[in-house]
């Protein structure tokens, strides 16, 4: 599967995309300036972004993915399906915890066609930093550089990995989760008035809603966020960036 050139940071990026499953799972964004800044506190060679917190989204899926590794090394290892080979990736998978490859390698019996990959195209020291939800793994902010991370280095990419992937999904969180979690403009614009401290008859006057249509959304829209009261809907709807 080829490499798309799309960069979602940049303006208007995302406007020929009906929906998620439209956008292109892989996606190189050469020189960005967002990430040059991130390599102001610790230089790293690549980086990848992956995962969203929806379903079927989430890290380990391989459907979000946002790099500036070698389009050549991306195409060659999905092609070759190494992902479900890669002792690397494997263990990021099964962790909630900073993961190193040279750790791993040592008691792991690695492809050499991954090792030729990472030969041919300078890939070397990937060091994978989980983002979490709870006990949810959702996402994860990969690094790779010739030399090894040093432990204070680890320190600091484990502080702005979350940023990083914050930064850099928002694009497709803000104009695609609501959509993708199947939530109405109805459960969208009650979610966003409650936020504000509104009760049901508050949001049904700013809605246009009566009350018991806007008690349905509520309820609704708490089932679809998987939370178990308004509150945690709330909370949750915010979280993932769907209401300001």
């Amino acid at each position: 599967m080829p490499v798309s050139a799309l960069s979602v940071l940049a303006p208007d990026a995302l406007d020929p995309y009906v929906d998620l499953r439209s956008v292109p799972k892989h996606r190189y964004f050469g020189k960005n300036e967002l990430i040059d800044r991130f390599r102001q506190g610790v230089p790293f060679d690549y980086i990848s972004i992956s995962g969203l917190d929806v379903d079927h989204y989430r890290f380990g899926d391989g459907f979000s993915i946002d790099t500036d590794l070698p389009p050549g090394f991306v195409e060659a290892y999905m092609e070759d399906k190494l992902s479900t080979v890669d002792p690397f990736i494997i263990a990021t998978k099964a962790s909630k915890t900073v993961m190193v490859e040279s750790e791993v390698y040592q008691d792991a019996d690695v492809p050499q066609r991954l090792l030729y990959l990472q030969r041919t195209f300078g890939v070397h020291n990937r060091t994978m930093v989980p983002i979490l939800r709870e006990d949810t793994v959702y996402g994860a902010v990969g690094f790779a550089r010739t030399s090894p991370f040093t432990e204070s280095e680890l320190t600091f990419l484990t502080l702005i990995a979350e940023p990083i992937h914050t930064a850099v999904t928002k694009p497709l969180m803000e104009r695609f989760a609501a959509q993708h979690l199947r939530l109405s403009k109805g459960e969208m614009a009650c979610l966003s008035q409650a936020s504000l401290g509104l009760t049901s008859e508050g949001i049904g006057k700013a809605t246009g809603y009566q009350v018991d249509t806007v008690n349905s959304y509520i309820k609704s829209a708490v089932k679809k966020l998987g939370a178990s009261n308004r509150t945690q809907a709330i909370a949750e709807a915010i979280r993932r960036r769907l209401i300001s």
